[in-house]
C-alpha cells in the first residue's frame, strides 16, 4: 500500500467504553455548561467517522496542504554514535518518522485540520486553542486562517518568552494570542483559561484541545487524527526494513504524538512502545514533568489520568526545559497502556535532552524541537542496548527552529556551572581529531 493510500484510509478507531473511559481512566469531569457540547462533538464525530467525504477533504488537506506522507528517515550517524558507545559496539539501526517537516513544523497539524473540518461541520465560526511550546497554536492558527475562522489561542506567559518565535508566527497568520499570567504562567494555567474561554462562549466557538487529554471524546479524536503518523510508519517500515521495528520511541507531555504513533503497532506485540517524559532536573516535586514515572491517578481538566500532585492532592508545579512537555497529566489511554504493561515509559533529564539537541544536529544535521530531544535521548541509549540486526523508530514530532535561542541560553548557563567541563556524557560526539 503506498503512502497515499495509508493517508486515504480512515483512522483505526479503537472506542473507549460508555463512560468514556479507556480501563479507568478518561471520563467527563466538566462544568454542566460543558456537557451539551460534548455531547454534540461526540455524536458529530460518529457521524463523520464514517463519512468517506470527510476523510476525503481531510486527506487532501494533509496530502496538498500539510505535506504528508513525512519520510521515515534511516539515521546513519546517529546509530554509528549509538553503536560506539554500545559495551558490544552493537547498536539498532535507528529511523526517524520526520514530523518536523509537516507544514507548520510538526504532528499537530494533522489534528488541527481534523478538528477545524469538524468546527465548520458544527456551523461554528470562531476555535480557541491552548499552547505550551506554541506549536500547537500555530497548527491552530493555521488551520483557522486556511478555512476562514476566527481564532484565539491562549498561552501563559513564561511559555511565550520561552517561545517567542512561535508567538510572531500565530499573531501573522491572524491569530489573537491571550497571554496567560496566572500560577506558573506554562500550559496547565493557558489551559484553564481555554477551558473558562469555552464554558462562556460554548454556544459559537470549538475548542480544538492540542493533546489527547481532556474529556471525552477528546483523547479518542485527537488520537484518531494523529494515527497518520504509526500508519505511515508501519507502512514505511515494511518497506524499508521488510518488517516492523523492534521499538518505537516518542516523548509524552500530553501525548499526542506518542498516541498517534503507537496506535497502529498496538496489536504488534513484538514491537516495544517506550515514551519518554520529562525528567527535569530531578525526581523531586516540582522539578520534573514526569506523571507517569512520578505521579498517580487524578482528575485534571476533565479526565481521570495519571497526574502530579502534592500531599494534599492538589496538582502540583512542574519543570521541563522544553514547553511542550510542561505539563502535570497525560492523556488517559497512556495511562491504560502504562497500568496494562502495553507501553513503557521512562524519564530524561534537562541536561541529557540538551545533549541529545546538539548530537542529533551534529551527526544528522537535523535540529529537532526540545521535546523530540527528550526521545532521541532515550532512542540512542536504547538502540545502544539491542544489536545490529534490529530497528528502532523515533518519532521527531517537531523541529527546533522555537527552540534554538532558548537552548542556547540553557547551554551558554550550563557552561558556567560548576564541573560541567567535566560531566562526562553518552550522548555527545567524540571531538573531531
Amino acid at each position: 500500500m503506498t503512502d497515499d493510500a495509508q493517508t486515504a484510509v480512515p483512522p483505526l478507531t479503537s472506542l473507549p467504553d460508555e463512560r468514556g473511559r479507556f480501563g479507568d481512566y478518561g471520563g467527563v469531569y466538566v462544568p454542566e455548561t460543558l456537557v451539551a457540547a460534548l455531547r454534540e462533538l461526540e455524536k458529530l464525530y460518529e457521524r463523520a467517522r464514517r463519512d468517506d467525504r470527510f476523510w476525503d477533504e481531510l486527506r487532501w488537506l494533509l496530502t496538498r496542504f500539510a505535506g504528508r506522507p513525512t519520510p521515515l528517515y534511516r539515521a546513519e550517524r546517529l546509530t554509528k554514535h549509538a553503536r560506539s558507545i554500545s559495551e558490544r559496539k552493537q547498536a539498532a539501526t535507528i529511523w526517524l518518522k520526520r514530523e518536523d517537516l509537516a507544514h507548520t513544523g510538526a504532528h499537530k497539524i494533522n489534528n488541527t485540520l481534523g478538528q477545524a473540518l469538524l468546527t465548520r461541520k458544527m456551523g461554528k465560526k470562531r476555535v480557541i486553542a491552548e499552547t505550551g511550546a506554541g506549536q500547537h497554536g500555530v497548527a491552530t492558527a493555521t488551520a483557522a486562517a486556511h478555512l476562514g475562522l476566527d481564532c484565539v489561542v491562549y498561552m501563559g506567559s513564561e511559555d511565550a518568552r520561552r517561545q517567542h518565535l512561535n508567538v510572531v508566527r500565530m499573531k501573522l497568520l491572524g491569530a489573537e494570542v491571550r497571554e496567560v499570567e496566572s500560577g506558573s504562567r506554562t500550559l496547565k494555567d493557558a489551559t484553564n483559561e481555554a477551558m473558562r474561554d469555552w464554558m462562556g462562549s460554548v454556544e459559537n466557538t470549538h475548542y480544538i484541545l492540542g493533546s489527547v487529554v481532556g474529556p471525552h471524546p477528546f483523547p479518542m479524536i485527537v488520537r484518531d487524527f494523529q494515527t497518520i503518523i504509526g500508519r505511515e510508519a508501519k507502512a514505511q517500515s515494511l518497506r524499508s526494513m521488510e518488517g516492523l521495528p523492534d521499538a518505537v520511541v516518542a516523548c509524552v507531555g500530553g501525548g499526542s504524538n506518542a498516541a498517534g504513533i503507537f496506535f497502529p503497532f498496538v496489536p504488534e506485540a513484538d514491537v516495544r512502545l517506550v515514551g519518554v517524559e520529562a525528567g527535569g532536573s530531578s525526581d523531586a516535586l516540582g522539578h520534573h514533568a514526569a506523571p507517569l514515572k512520578l505521579g498517580a491517578p487524578g482528575v485534571l481538566h476533565g479526565s481521570m489520568s495519571y497526574v502530579l500532585q502534592d500531599e494534599h492532592g492538589q496538582t502540583a508545579p512542574v519543570h521541563s526545559c522544553s514547553a511542550g512537555l510542561d505539563y502535570p497529566g497525560v492523556g488517559p489511554e497512556h495511562s491504560n497502556w502504562k497500568d496494562t504493561g502495553r507501553a513503557e515509559y521512562t524519564a530524561v533529564t534537562d541536561d541529557d535532552s540538551l545533549d541529545a539537541f546538539e548530537l542529533l544536529a551534529q551527526s544528522e544535521g537535523i535540529i529537532c524541537a526540545l521535546e523530540t530531544a527528550h526521545a532521541v535521548a532515550h532512542g540512542v541509549r536504547l538502540a545502544s542496548q539491542l544489536d545490529d540486526k534490529q530497528n528502532l523508530v523515533i518519532c521527531c514530532s517537531g523541529r527546533g527552529d522555537k527552540d534554538v535561542d532558548e537552548a542556547a541560553r540553557l547551554l551558554a548557563e550550563r557552561a558556567q556551572r560548576p564541573g560541567e567541563r567535566e560531566r562526562a556524557s553518552d550522548l555527545k560526539l567524540a571531538p573531531k581529531p
